[in-house]
């Protein structure tokens, strides 16, 4: 191609395809507000929906917060938002003249959520894809994350517009996929972990959920879903499985009833350790 003689050098701005074109993601990062401090990112994603990611992310960031670190969730998936619920929030986040504020769970976790600037909770968000990623970014760049040590983004499913938004604007730090034993899942999930690759975001590893029930009498580990490939599906892709979280009946209805923060120890405890580790 020519020479462009007219080049602002300002690939923002311009729809030629030249050499001079910057492709690379870090091109697309969006700087945080100007009172936040930060320190480690981490993306929860899942190749679709329903296997719960949004679990995994309320856990990390209850057991984290439990050892002494600040942590907080950005809630991404704008048209699904189940996080306020997990922790029992119904209150509209604030601001102030500087920016929004992060609502503040019962032990201090902070919180943004679509949920959380809606008069009516349960009202749908209706809004195309530019408007909610712009939406995503905004929880980035218009909240005041104060002295956040673990910032978790709860990704909403799929490969589509959104992910791609997270991955492009935030400086994700890694990446944990969550996935549960069905097949078809199982090949999902696949997708998700080949998309933070492309994206160079760094896979952490795998979480599979829903990953068996426990018999209360014999502690015979039974497979519902049937087995499980999803080692199989780590060394293809050359991650690690970290944890398989049991069908469990105190997850559940904990998070029904948004008493997350109450759950027992136990639960990810390799992935925990690996977070904390990116820490120290």
């Amino acid at each position: 191609m020519a020479e462009q003689t007219n080049c602002t050098h300002d690939c923002s701005t311009c729809s030629e395809n030249c050499a001079s074109r910057q492709t690379n993601p870090a091109d697309f990062l969006e700087a945080p507000h100007p009172m936040s401090s930060v320190k480690k990112v981490i993306a929860v994603a899942s190749g679709k929906g329903g296997v719960g990611k949004s679990m995994v992310t309320s856990l990390l960031a209850v057991l984290l917060n439990r050892q002494g670190y600040k942590t907080a969730i950005l809630d991404a998936d704008i048209t699904g938002p189940s996080i306020p619920k997990a922790f029992g929030i119904h209150t509209r986040a604030m601001a102030t003249e500087d920016g929004l504020l992060p609502t503040r769970t019962k032990k201090g976790i902070g919180l943004m959520s679509v949920n959380l600037l809606l008069e009516d909770e349960t009202a749908p968000v209706i809004w195309r894809g530019p408007v909610i990623a712009g939406a995503v970014k905004q929880f980035w760049t218009d909240v005041i994350w104060d002295n956040v040590d673990f910032l978790f983004v709860d990704m909403p499913p799929g490969t589509g517009d959104v992910p791609l938004t997270v991955f492009q604007s935030l400086p994700i730090d890694g990446c944990v996929v969550v996935t549960s034993p069905q097949a078809l899942v199982s090949m999902v999930v696949s997708k998700a972990v080949s998309m933070a690759k492309t994206m160079k975001i760094p896979v952490l590893g795998l979480v599979e959920n829903m990953s068996y029930v426990e018999c209360p009498d014999c502690k015979k580990q039974i497979k519902v879903f049937g087995e499980s490939n999803i080692e199989s599906i780590a060394g293809q892709h050359g991650v690690e499985v970290l944890d398989k979280l049991p069908l469990n009946q105190e997850l559940t209805s904990l998070s029904d009833q948004g008493l997350i923060e109450l759950v027992g120890d136990g639960y990810l405890t390799n992935t925990v350790e690996k977070l904390i580790q990116m820490i120290i």
